[in-house]
Formats: structure tokens, C-alpha cells, sequence
């Protein structure tokens, strides 16, 4: 124990020391808000990856690899493909580019200033400030639950203390302070990841005669996964199953398309000051995305062979079906003593690399881009307000975490990646590219698709709907969708992701509303494609 608290205390005065480096260098609105735009690629790579990558995406999906097995690998190639190359190169380049022309500070105000909208602006804001502590709570689970394993600390101290931490930093030293900590916290995070999938395959004879015993393990598959259509961890699910629309649907689309739309992800664009930073980027981003995710589904994968050859359970029996607890009891009960310390450095590096920037964007949502844009209310010191902002979101997701039920990382997770999308993605991306897109298109493509997207995740996509409970009330069933005959297209409605049909509503909204309204000026466009 004295190990761990003398390697804790370290890894914290890095991490403060970092903190008070970005305090010392922050004194303008556009430090507290982009760094100054003078990032080093690195840097900004790490951060990125680094605010990308969690203990939602290692713990929480770590967890629900042990569950479904290899097929959650396609994430990790889109993970790569389109978080890190398409996003840095076909978005990462024009949302620096309009960025500086607009002099645009945040996410929501690129876009209310490309169409000339307070709503988009405030709208924008409000959506990333009210949901973001959502995602956010499952970041903090996820520290939380490593901390209570591995650690015997109360889940609630945990929940409070690691916040008090965080809070510390991300309010007084701003993006600087986030990302200067960042790429600290990516690096170890790269290292332990490393060390841990060679430990995993070594401990099953090499990678062979691992994949083959997690083959050979179907026939331990548990009754309910069968049920829903699971094969085995390497077979997957059988096509257009529940389970096969749960994984390629949420899981992977879901997740894998919605990172396009991540504000907290979106902003580390205006950080650097030119495009050859984000060329470099896409190498140091795109290697650590594919440690990172792809360690994280591997070894939760092969946890199954390792606890079922160690106890005789499979991971999800071992973790008395809490799959947020998987991968932290691998840790502690089949990794030596010296790399569970390491290891929950590692977790406190991804936890709090994710969540400083979520508190940092939900607090300058809530306070640029709602209060003194979306309500016009100016006269008070730009920095304060965001700082104001900052503790408000850390308040709400301390909430969450208290209330959010087990096993809940993944789901919200993918929650808030498709609520983004479906909200912010086709007047993003069209904003970028079309000077057709009108004003009116976007303020009906945003409203139109957060309205279609909520309207399953109450009513139709059975694990929210069934949770919330709303639908029951209303309707006396969980999900709307599960009236229908069993097997049909609207009854697989309640386990397909509520983006399948939000986005494209979504998208369609948005081209169909900007061919039958005004453009915008066309000075104002100039404007915007001034430097693209």
C-alpha cells in the first residue's frame, strides 16, 4: 500500500505541476478556450487521443468485449479510420481553417457563427452542457470501480474525491492546463496498454493457442447471450439478431460514426496553427487509437480464457455480472502486485485526461456558448464565467454518477456519441463543405434530429426505454417497438441504434430545408471560405 500512495503522489505532483504551467500561461479568453492556438501536434495528438480514448473505452468497453468478444475489433478500426483520418484530415483542417476566419472559440460557436445564428449557437451549448455529464458519469464510474477494486475505496469517496482533483486544475488552468496534462497522461496510458496485452498473451501461450481456447470456449457462452444470438467470442452473433444489431448498430456505428461530432474532440482542431500539426497528428493519433481500443477489446475478449482457466468462470461470472468490473478485477486478481499499481495510474490517466475535457467543454457550452451567446448576457469576465461553467458540469456528473445503474459505461457512452451525431453532424460537416447550407437548414437538421434520436431512446430503443421508464407510463409497454410480431423489421427496432434513422433524418432535413430557403450572405460566406 505505501508503493501505491507513494507512485500516487508523484503521478499528482506531475499532474499539478502540469495544471500550474497551463494556469501561469492562460490569461487571455482564447487561452482558457484554445490553448492560444499554438499547440504543439504532440501534444494535441496525445490530448486528442487521449480525451478519445477513457475508462469507458477501456473498462466500459473492455468490459462488453468480454461480453461479445472480437467483433468489437470493427470499432477499433473505426476508431482509426474515421476518428483519427477522416476527422483530422477532411474536418480536422477546415474547422481550423473557418475557425480562425470566424474567430471562433468553441465547437458551438463555429457553427452559430458559420450560419449566423444565435439558436444554432445557444442550442449547441445547451445539448453538449445538459448531456455531456451523462458521458461524463461514465468516465467516472469507471475510475470509481477500479478505485473500489483495487483499491477498497468507498465507490462514493471515489466519485468525490477524484472530482475535488480534477476540479482543481480544469477550472484555474483551462484547455492548456487539459492538455498539457493530456499528453502526460496519454503517454503512460500508451505504456501500461503495451504491457498488458504482452502479459495476457504470454499467460495463454502466445496468440495462436489463445485465440483457439477463446474459440473452444462457446459452448460456456451464457444462456441469455445465446438467446439474443451470440455464436461464440470469435464467431460473433448471428446476422440480425438483437445481440448482432446491438454490437454493429450502438456499439460500432453508434460510436464509431459519432466521434465525427464530438465538440470536446472537434476544438482540439483550432488548438494548432496550421494543417502540417494535423498532419502530424494523424501518425501519433492513429498509432495510441489502435493500442488503446484495440488492447482494450483483445484482452477483454481473452479475459474469459484466463478467469475460466484460473477459476472456472467465465469474466461476466467472475464480475457477478457487472461487466464494468471486469477488467479492473483482471488487474487485481491475475496481473503481478507491481503492474496493478502501475496499471490504476494508467486508469487515473485516461479517466482524468477524458474527463478534464469534458468538464472543460461543458462548462464553455454552458457559459459562452448558452449564457452570454444563446442569452446575449455580456459584462462579466469571460474567463469567470466559463470557470463558473466548469464547476456547474462537474456538479451535475457527480450526480449521474451517483444515480447512473451498474454496467452502464458503454451504453451511455455510445448514449451521448449518438445524440451528438444525429444533433450536430450533417450541419457540421455540410457548414464545412456546401455554401448552400442555410441558417433555416441548420437550426431544422439540429432540432429534427435531437428530436428523432430522443424520441427512440425514450420510446423505441428498449435499453433506454426500459430504463427511463417513460414509455411504460405512457404506453404500459417498455419500447414501442416490442408490440410487433417477433422477428420483424419494427420489432428489431427496440435493439438498433436510434442513429440509423436519426442521422439520415437528420441529413435530409438539413440539404431538403437549404434548398427551399434564403442562403446566407454572400459576403458572409466569402468570409467562411476565406482561408479553405
Amino acid at each position: 500500500m505505501t508503493v501505491k500512495i507513494i507512485l500516487a503522489l508523484i503521478y499528482l505532483a506531475v499532474v499539478f505541476y502540469l495544471g500550474y504551467k497551463g494556469w501561469r500561461e492562460t490569461r487571455r479568453a482564447s487561452d482558457y478556450m484554445l490553448a492560444g492556438r499554438q499547440m504543439n501536434p504532440f501534444v494535441m495528438a496525445m490530448s486528442y487521443g487521449a480525451t478519445f480514448i477513457s475508462t469507458s473505452a477501456i473498462i466500459g468497453f473492455g468490459g462488453a468485449a468480454a461480453l461479445f468478444g472480437f467483433p468489437l475489433l470493427w470499432l477499433t478500426f473505426l476508431n482509426i479510420f474515421v476518428g483519427i483520418f477522416i476527422a483530422m484530415v477532411f474536418f480536422g483542417k477546415r474547422t481550423r481553417r473557418m475557425g480562425v476566419a470566424l474567430d471562433a472559440h468553441t465547437f458551438p460557436e463555429l457553427l452559430g457563427q458559420r450560419f449566423q445564428s444565435r439558436f444554432v449557437q445557444g442550442f449547441s451549448g445547451a445539448v453538449i452542457f445538459l448531456f455531456i455529464p451523462v458521458y461524463a458519469a461514465a468516465v467516472l464510474i469507471g475510475i470509481s470501480r477500479m478505485l473500489e477494486v483495487g483499491l477498497g475505496i468507498n465507490y462514493t469517496v471515489a466519485l468525490l474525491v477524484f472530482s475535488a482533483i480534477l476540479a482543481l486544475y480544469v477550472i484555474t488552468g483551462g484547455l492548456k492546463a487539459v492538455m498539457y496534462t493530456d499528453a502526460f497522461q496519454g503517454t503512460l496510458m500508451f505504456v501500461m496498454m503495451v504491457l498488458l496485452v504482452i502479459f495476457t498473451y504470454s499467460a495463454l501461450g502466445g496468440l495462436t493457442p489463445a485465440h483457439k481456447a477463446l474459440t473452444d470456449l462457446a459452448p460456456q457462452m451464457p444462456a441469455n447471450l445465446k438467446a439474443g444470438g451470440m455464436l461464440g467470442w470469435t464467431q460473433g452473433a448471428e446476422p440480425f439478431s438483437p445481440l448482432w444489431l446491438v454490437i454493429y448498430t450502438t456499439i460500432i456505428y453508434g460510436v464509431g460514426i459519432g466521434v465525427l461530432a464530438q465538440p470536446q474532440l472537434a476544438v482540439r482542431y483550432m488548438t494548432v496553427a496550421s494543417d502540417r500539426e494535423l498532419n502530424r497528428a494523424v501518425l501519433f493519433g492513429g498509432v495510441f487509437i489502435l493500442t488503446m481500443t484495440g488492447v482494450a477489446f483483445v484482452v477483454g475478449a481473452l479475459s474469459n480464457v484466463v478467469f475460466f482457466k484460473n477459476f472456472g468462470k467465465i469474466a461476466v461470472a467472475v464480475a457477478g455480472g457487472n461487466i464494468d468490473k471486469i477488467i479492473p478485477l483482471y488487474i487485481t486478481k491475475v496481473m503481478p502486485d507491481w503492474f496493478e499499481v502501475l496499471f490504476l495510474l494508467a486508469m487515473f490517466a485516461a479517466a482524468m485526461s477524458t474527463l478534464s475535457s469534458q468538464f472543460h467543454v461543458g462548462g464553455t457550452s454552458l457559459g459562452r456558448d448558452f449564457y452570454e451567446r444563446g442569452l446575449a448576457s455580456r459584462g462579466r469576465n469571460e474567463i469567470t464565467v466559463n470557470r463558473v461553467g466548469v464547476g456547474v458540469t462537474i456538479g451535475v456528473t457527480l450526480i449521474w454518477g451517483l444515480l447512473l445503474p451498474p454496467s452502464i459505461i458503454a451504453l451511455a457512452t455510445a448514449f451521448f456519441f449518438g445524440l451528438c451525431a444525429a444533433s450536430f453532424l450533417p450541419a457540421y460537416f455540410l457548414g464545412l463543405y456546401w455554401k448552400g447550407m442555410t441558417r433555416a437548414g441548420a437550426i431544422t437538421s439540429m432540432a429534427g434530429g435531437f428530436a428523432t434520436s430522443f424520441f427512440f431512446l425514450l420510446f423505441v430503443h428498449a435499453k433506454e426505454a426500459k430504463a427511463i421508464g417513460l414509455c411504460k407510463a405512457v404506453f404500459g409497454v417498455d419500447s414501442l417497438a416490442a408490440g410487433f410480431a417477433k422477428g420483424s423489421g419494427l420489432w428489431l427496432l427496440q435493439f438498433t441504434d436510434p442513429n440509423i434513422i436519426a442521422l439520415p433524418v437528420s441529413f435530409i432535413l438539413a440539404v431538403v430545408v437549404s434548398w427551399l430557403s434564403p442562403r446566407l450572405d454572400e459576403g458572409h460566406l466569402r468570409l467562411c471560405w476565406r482561408n479553405l
